[in-house]
């Protein structure tokens, strides 16, 4: 068995990072939950072998012999960390009770979507948003129900490397239905449009 299960099974007391597909490194957001896990019982693991085969088809090695399954039932902290200087905690009672954010389901579709047929207008949202901000390539990397996250590339006057950092585009309202997204983003995107012109 390998040495993290050992040291499980001693001392239950563990940590799990989540994060988006997308994440980098440090500028992007991530979940810490701290607390205790237990050893799944045996009438269980077939339900949970079915769900990770299902987000991860390759994974051969739930067939070892040793393979155990743990689940985190006691959660003792929950720490975000929203990228550089943006971080805070959360109590578990106000982790266990929150929703998903409405547009988390369809979000991933709608970044896409933009960057691939309308980077342009997420190019003069931003220098709408941000005046002397000039950026060359616009990419939404995240949706959801009170903006966008963009990873924005620009080469600036003094160098000729390019540079990529995170913004966050926010929404002028909340929004909770696709419908609403398109349309805000157009309205959005009509503004950045009518300031080029001014």
């Amino acid at each position: 068995m390998s040495t993290h299960t050992q040291d499980l099974l001693a001392d239950p007391r563990c940590s799990v990072t989540i994060a988006s597909k997308e994440f980098k490194g440090a500028a992007d957001g991530r979940v810490n939950l701290m607390g205790k896990v237990t050893l799944v019982p045996p009438e269980e693991r077939d339900a949970m072998k079915e769900i990770y085969l299902a987000k991860h088809p390759g994974a051969f090695w739930v067939d070892f012999g040793d393979f155990n399954w743990f689940r985190m039932d006691e959660i003792t902290d929950v720490r975000f960390v929203g990228g550089f200087a943006r971080a805070g905690s959360v109590t578990p009672e106000e982790y266990k009770s929150a929703k998903p954010d409405p547009i988390a389901g369809f979000g991933g579709a709608i970044a896409q979507h933009m960057n691939e047929d309308h980077m342009d207008s997420t190019i003069a949202m931003i220098a709408n948003a941000i005046p002397g901000l000039v950026v060359e390539a616009a990419e939404i990397t995240s949706v959801d129900s009170l903006g966008m996250y963009v990873k924005c590339t620009r080469t600036p006057r003094a160098s000729d490397q390019p540079q990529q950092f995170k913004i966050r585009l926010p929404f002028p309202r909340r929004v909770e239905q696709r419908k609403d997204v398109k349309d805000v983003i157009v309205e959005m995107t009509r503004a950045a449009k009518a300031a080029e012109v001014n």
